[in-house]
């Protein structure tokens, strides 16, 4: 699977690939703890490719990272949709009490965002992690 970088480890803006590289799409009060991007030539539930998360070292956007499979997901709805993330290793342990922590947050932060700036109630929640034996 080819995983492509859009929002390095650290960073407090989520970006989102366009045909000339990279556009701001969020900025969150919690920086994010892990590499986010997605995984190429697939199609989510959300009509985007599939999310993915890579744990390990930070990496710079429009990384493309060569990934066998996923050790697990993170079950996510977002603005109504389920939005889940398939979480990738690349040397960086896992922390289920980090991971739940920051992605209660983070759909508390998205729900505000959609009653603020979009003026409606949008359903937003983690529900839970899901890891896959590793063969």
């Amino acid at each position: 699977m080819k995983v492509r970088i859009e929002t390095p480890k650290f960073s407090f803006f989520k970006y989102q690939k366009v045909d000339d590289g990279y556009k701001r799409v969020l900025f969150s009060p919690i920086p994010t703890i892990f590499n986010y991007g997605f995984i190429e030539d697939t199609l989510g539930d959300d009509g985007m490719e599939e999310d993915a998360i890579v744990l390990g070292p930070r990496l710079a956007q429009g990384t493309l990272v060569n990934l066998i499979s996923p050790g697990g997901v993170v079950r996510f709805v977002d603005d109504s949709v389920q939005d889940d993330k398939k979480v990738f290793y690349l040397g960086d342990p896992y922390s289920e009490r980090l991971f739940g922590l920051y992605f209660r947050m983070y759909a508390l932060f998205k729900r505000f965002r959609y009653l603020t700036f979009e003026r409606r109630i949008a359903e937003c929640r983690f529900e839970g992690i899901e890891l896959f034996e590793q063969e």
